[in-house]
């Protein structure tokens, strides 16, 4: 026998709504807000395709005091910075911003009601630093023959 992931359930504490915030995650995604849940409503679902764990979000006594300890990483279709203007736009903010000049990393943000998440690269970004971080390791690997080599006799 083995469980499936049904929800994955963000609390809302006030002053945040769960139908505020499960717009929010909606303009995120591009799934929309369960036609039958509504403002002032205690839970309040994304609808998603078959198959897929829904976003459940449900209203809570208690705020936020740690850090998540289970996030979600964003892999966008389109540049990563692009979609962190967007979804700063959209209400988000920057908590930490892990980006490397050679296009690994990722931004480290919060939606409106603090939960954490992280925007990674797009597809092609993660190729191309794929390919850089591979390049980069190989001029290393080569240094070291080189200088392994010039210290013999």
């Amino acid at each position: 026998m083995r469980s499936l992931i049904r929800h994955i359930t963000l609390d809302c504490a006030d002053p945040h709504e769960p139908y505020e915030l499960a717009g929010f995650w909606s303009e995120v995604l591009g799934h929309p807000v369960d036609p039958e849940d509504g403002p002032g409503d205690d839970e309040v679902c994304l609808t998603v395709p078959d198959g897929r764990p829904t976003l459940l979000f449900v209203r809570v006594p208690e705020k936020k005091t740690l850090k998540n300890r289970v996030h979600f990483d964003l892999g966008p279709e389109q540049p990563r910075d692009l979609e962190v203007e967007r979804l700063s736009a959209l209400g988000a903010t920057i908590v930490d911003d892990r980006r490397k000049p050679n296009g690994r990393g990722w931004v480290v943000m919060a939606d409106p009601a603090g939960n954490e998440f992280c925007v990674e690269g797009n597809a092609a970004e993660h190729a191309a630093a794929e390919r850089a971080y591979n390049a980069e390791k190989e001029a290393e690997r080569k240094a070291a023959e080189s200088a392994e080599s010039a210290g013999r006799p």
